[in-house]
């Protein structure tokens, strides 16, 4: 636990590292970014498969300012799309593409694919009818890594005997392999489109709208105050990525024509889990007392913690996953892929949780509940009283 001396301290060191201002008592940051506005590149036709989840509309939306934007899917899930924007049905899941037939576009951006024969049936129907496919994919892609991974690392393998592309359509299998079937995905997109495939590789991908509560679980649990269970130590490295600039950078790729594989995550420098949480801290309203208690990763895992899921963001370092939280994104960045500070994402993140139903705020989907967190706190407490 830190002292309030070190907190102001250590939240001075996080918002500075990150470029922010530290604000006032009577202050809070808005949410408008503070990042430059991106000249338009060329105008172009881009042919959006998805367009409806959680990246998709901040894409479309960012797109249709800068030029024409077609949709492709379901229709059953709501989005609030501009109305310029021309939208085809079908459904992948069943190889209904019927809607594309015919049809040119400059680009293609996949976004929802997991299974490879997704993009092999998208490449069946379209590999005349772009000049560019860009598949977005992850950084789980990478298998039995050693270090921070680059775009050369080494890749996840399929070790399953049966044929993938008819294997999992939709089963409980799907994130066990997920990575692997990711890896065979780029490798259709290539196979179809020669020469013509942008492969982007995110990290966690967080903010307003996330239906997953990853990283939200930080900026609601910080917000709500008192006593915080943190994981590791305070310099364990996290890496994440705001939605609407993974979605905003895509768009500049594909006018600026960029073809390759772009590991895209953030932010352009290390930051620390306690960088992280502090610079989350001075996003909030700070009328709630707080203090992180750090627990080591060997206790966690005597609780029955886990990384990731019950604790959000989090890898030890150590482990299998850890390398993943400081991969490499030098490529992206070369290519223009920015970031707006932590404290807009933690504050706007805030914003639109408090304004889902309460059953849904009751319902987060990562992180602990705070009665399980209260358990485990109590646990660490004794533990160091006996020690």
């Amino acid at each position: 636990m830190l002292t309030r001396r070190e907190f102001v301290g250590a939240t001075v060191a996080a918002t500075g590292a990150m470029g922010l201002e530290v604000p006032r008592a009577d202050e809070r940051p808005t949410g408008a970014p503070r990042h430059r506005e991106h000249p338009r590149g060329k105008p172009l036709r881009i042919l959006v498969l998805g367009g409806t989840g959680f990246i998709g509309p901040y894409q479309v939306r960012y797109a249709v300012a800068r030029g024409q934007v077609t949709v492709f899917n379901r229709g059953r899930r709501q989005a609030d799309l501009p109305s310029s924007v021309e939208h085809l049905a079908g459904d992948r899941s069943v190889g209904d593409l019927s809607s594309l037939k015919g049809r040119t576009w400059d680009v293609v951006i996949d976004n929802p694919t997991t299974l490879p024969r997704w993009v092999k049936d998208a490449g069946q129907v379209l590999k005349d009818s772009a000049n560019q496919y860009v598949f977005i994919s992850t950084i789980s892609v990478y298998g039995e890594i050693k270090g921070p991974p680059d775009e050369s690392a080494p890749l996840s393998k399929w070790d399953r005997s049966d044929d993938p592309l008819s294997h999992l359509q939709m089963s409980q299998e799907l994130g066990r392999y997920y990575g692997a079937l990711k890896v065979l995905s780029e490798q259709e997109a290539e196979k179809w489109f020669p020469g013509k495939v942008t492969v982007i590789r995110p990290g966690l991908i967080v903010g307003p709208n996330d239906p997953t509560d990853r990283f939200t679980y930080w900026p609601i649990r910080i917000d709500r105050g008192g006593e915080v269970l943190a994981p590791g130590t305070p310099n364990d490295p996290a890496q994440i990525i705001d939605a609407r600039d993974l979605s905003e950078w895509t768009v500049r790729m594909v006018e600026d024509g960029n073809i390759g594989i772009y590991n895209a995550t953030g932010p352009r420098s290390r930051l620390s889990f306690a960088e992280m949480l502090y610079g989350i801290r001075a996003a909030t309203s700070g009328s709630n007392e707080i203090s992180f208690v750090w627990a080591d990763a060997d206790f966690l895992s005597s609780q029955q913690v886990r990384p990731w899921s019950d604790m959000p963001v989090w890898f030890p370092p150590g482990s299998a996953m850890g390398p993943l939280a400081e991969t490499s994104i030098a490529k992206a960045v070369g290519k223009g892929l920015t970031f707006r500070p932590l404290a807009v994402t933690a504050r706007d993140t805030i914003d639109w949780f408090k304004t889902l139903p309460a059953e849904r705020q009751a319902k987060m989907g990562a992180g602990l509940k705070p009665e399980r967190e209260a358990q485990v706190l109590a646990a660490f407490r004794q533990r160091k009283a006996g020690s």
